[in-house]
């Protein structure tokens, strides 16, 4: 007994440290730990001073003691400045992701959106008991990128006013608020998140019209490989209202079409329809021409007038044997963009272009067009002229006729209507793509053909903004913990198991003194 009085002062000192630590950590001065070693601090302390106040005040005197004090001293200021550092750490964070994947990090797409928050966005997460670590850490992600965010985890059992005045209709859904709109997701990842705050920060809703009428993929197809569905999925995530136009049947594209989109067509366009989309990009309007793989010589003829050459050819790759397996031969792989236009400029991923025929600029260009080519093939590639070899007998060889890599697969044309000669002024804006299939249901979701074909959309529609790589489909494996189960492994990893060390180790030091 007699041992633990002459040791109490420093169990004292070690009760009020730890107490101090959690504090710091916690805020909170009514935390049980906190309060439980302060208590237990102050009582050693003063029972040591009753106890063995007059043996203090001999140690003191004594040399040995003062250079013990000094470097007692020096020990506590060393570890007040971790303390320090790591609470400075807490409030004022960095994060660095060390991932290869870069799971951990919000794509451009997402900081994009960020930046152009005008006002706070409401995050309301309605969760079991309140908790939801997975979620919680995702949308803290936003919060580190952006003060806007403000994230509000509601116990449904506690507030069911809220999650009737929000429409709440089961667990694990998220209410995002900005202004006076409003959304409701219930399957909350990163890419669902980003494009909810994209739709409420871009309020009106701009068309994108799909020509019908010519055998192309229907966009209401989710189900085959050929369809549209994916793509017209993809639209509406990015806010685009997507409707079919049957040009055939009308005098000219819609006034309210931001985009129309051309893709595949397998029978020719009337006259009727080429007149109407030659009038649309005189009056400033915007295409996104997707070429069928054979045939197409009205197209071809409607795109050479604006400066763009479309190749009867399709483009090969002879580092894949041909129908030898799933890529054929007639799916080259591009990952060379042009650094000069907005879709690609900071573009480096690979895209996937099967049954791609060659298109690029044809000079001398057109007075007011600039043409750009946006994409080529591998130089192992070539653009095979012999169609009929390839088709039926399936053979290709590079010869003289033929285009060697790398090979242009798409364009962008700009043309300034005043230069051009046109009543109006503005722009007007055309993609040409030799091949409507690299974002049909089967291919959109290769590589990263959704981010082209999507930077494509909004580079035509003036949402330039949106120009990015979006959210990754790769999910992060990890332990989920509640509140309480992390609360507890923190006080058991930082304070609970050092402090029994160290409590230990005094006793047995004294002992041995």
């Amino acid at each position: 007994m007699r041992g633990l009085l002459q040791i109490s002062g420093l169990i004292g000192v070690v009760f009020i440290l730890f107490g101090l630590i959690a504090y710091l950590f916690s805020g909170n001065l009514r935390d049980a730990y906190v309060v439980v070693h302060w208590s237990l601090g102050a009582v050693c302390l003063l029972l040591y001073l009753t106890t063995q106040g007059k043996a203090l005040i001999r140690s003191l005197r004594r040399r040995a003691t003062r250079h013990g004090l000094h470097a007692a001293f020096t020990s506590v200021l060393f570890l007040g400045v971790l303390v320090m550092v790591n609470f400075l750490n807490l409030r004022h964070h960095a994060r660095w992701d060390l991932t290869a994947a870069k799971i951990h990090t919000l794509s451009h797409q997402s900081a994009k959106v960020l930046e152009r928050l005008k006002q706070d966005v409401e995050i309301y997460g309605f969760f079991d008991r309140g908790e939801h670590p997975a979620i919680a850490a995702l949308i803290k992600r936003y919060a580190y990128l952006s003060p806007r965010i403000k994230f509000h985890p509601i116990d449904p059992e506690r507030h069911p006013e809220l999650a009737q005045r929000f429409n709440i209709e089961q667990l694990n859904t998220l209410h995002i608020r900005y202004g006076q709109e409003s959304i409701n997701l219930t399957e909350p990842t990163e890419e669902a998140v980003t494009n909810a705050i994209a739709k409420l920060t871009r309020g009106v809703k701009k068309t994108v019209y799909f020509l019908t009428g010519h055998g192309e993929p229907k966009i209401g197809d989710r189900a085959s490989t050929e369809g549209y569905g994916a793509a017209k999925e993809a639209l509406e995530n990015e806010n685009y209202r997507v409707e079919e136009l049957l040009l055939a049947a009308e005098a000219r594209v819609p006034a309210e079409a931001s985009l129309l989109i051309v893709a595949g067509p397998q029978k020719p366009l009337l006259d009727h329809e080429f007149q109407a989309l030659e009038e649309h990009v005189k009056s400033g309007g915007r295409l996104l021409i997707m070429l069928p793989s054979r045939d197409g010589e009205g197209l071809r003829r409607f795109l050479q007038a604006w400066g763009v050459a479309v190749g009867d050819d399709l483009v090969v790759d002879q580092v894949i044997r041909l129908f030898a397996g799933p890529s054929l031969g007639v799916q080259p792989i591009a990952d060379a963009y042009s650094p000069n236009h907005p879709i690609t400029r900071a573009f480096k991923e690979r895209t996937l272009f099967p049954m791609v025929r060659s298109v690029e600029p044809a000079g001398p260009a057109r007075e007011g067009a600039e043409v750009i080519s946006l994409v080529k093939t591998s130089p192992s590639s070539w653009a095979e002229k012999d169609l009929a070899g390839i088709f039926k007998d399936g053979k290709a060889a590079l010869g003289p006729e033929d285009k060697k890599g790398p090979v242009s697969v798409g364009v962008a044309v700009t043309i300034n209507l005043k230069k051009a000669g046109m009543e109006k002024e503005g722009e007007a804006k055309l993609v040409v793509l030799g091949t409507a299939e690299f974002s049909n249901n089967r291919f959109l979701d290769l590589f990263f053909n959704r981010d082209f074909f999507l930077n494509a959309v909004n580079w035509l529609a003036g949402e330039d903004a949106l120009i990015t790589i979006r959210p990754r489909s790769l999910r992060p494996s990890r332990l989920q913990l509640t509140e309480a189960e992390g609360n507890l492994a923190f006080y058991l990893a930082f304070l609970i198991v050092p402090e029994l060390a160290l409590l230990i180790g005094l006793t047995v030091w004294w002992k041995r003194r």
